[in-house]
């Protein structure tokens, strides 16, 4: 017999490749880390029923490829979207770095009203492996407005908070809209392209707090 649940909620994971997007999913869906992996072709997406806070939520969490041969298919899916998790790697300074091309295709791509979470990957390494500070990843989610995490696959640290928290915000900006998000997910079925919004800046950071392109 299959479970109640009283809404879907459609949630992308976006980032650079290799960052960790595939092993984040099965870690949380179903529960195992794999130290190996293929690289995401296209986009795959696996479902988890959750329990938030007393509601039965369905998760439908899509999985993006991150190269960027594969980036025009995976922005077909970004306005259907109620939620985001953009991932960095805190061992890869450049993943950090290219924040700002995702944030800018966010913009461009998904709705105005998404939900974004922020989460810094690997953050059992030592010291020594670490490129990208703490205070860094926080900067940037607080001049965006965004939860942060740093999380591990490995270790399974703040897979689940993360997201909790983005499930939480998702029904936050259901009940300020007053719908359910379904007839926006209906007519994203085509690739929404550009707006036209140019030169894409991350506003009041600066010095080597700065993401840039």
């Amino acid at each position: 017999m299959a479970l109640d649940f009283v809404a879907t909620y459609k949630v992308l994971v976006l980032g650079d490749s290799n960052v960790g997007k595939t092993c984040i999913v099965h870690r949380y869906c179903d529960e195992k880390y794999y130290d190996t992996y293929i690289s995401t072709i296209g986009i795959d997406f696996k479902q988890k029923l959750i329990n938030l806070d007393g509601v039965p939520i369905k998760l439908q969490i899509w999985d993006t490829a991150g190269q960027e041969r594969f980036r025009t298919l995976t922005t077909a899916y970004y306005r259907g979207a109620m939620g985001i998790l953009l991932m960095y790697d805190v061992t890869n300074l450049e993943s950090y770095n290219n924040l700002s091309y995702w944030l800018r295709n966010i913009q461009e791509n998904a709705s105005p009203d998404v939900v974004k979470v922020l989460a810094g990957n690997k953050c059992e390494c030592s010291a020594t492996q670490r490129m990208v500070d703490k205070e860094r990843g926080e900067k940037i989610a607080e001049n965006f407005e965004m939860p942060f995490f740093e999380v591990s696959c490995k270790s399974n640290i703040n897979i689940e908070d993360a997201f909790l928290s983005l499930a939480r915000k998702i029904r936050e900006q259901r009940e300020r809209r007053g719908d359910n998000f379904d007839n926006d997910e209906k007519q994203d079925k085509k690739s929404p392209g550009s707006n036209g919004l140019g030169t894409f800046s991350l506003g009041s950071l600066s010095g080597e707090n700065r993401c840039t392109c």
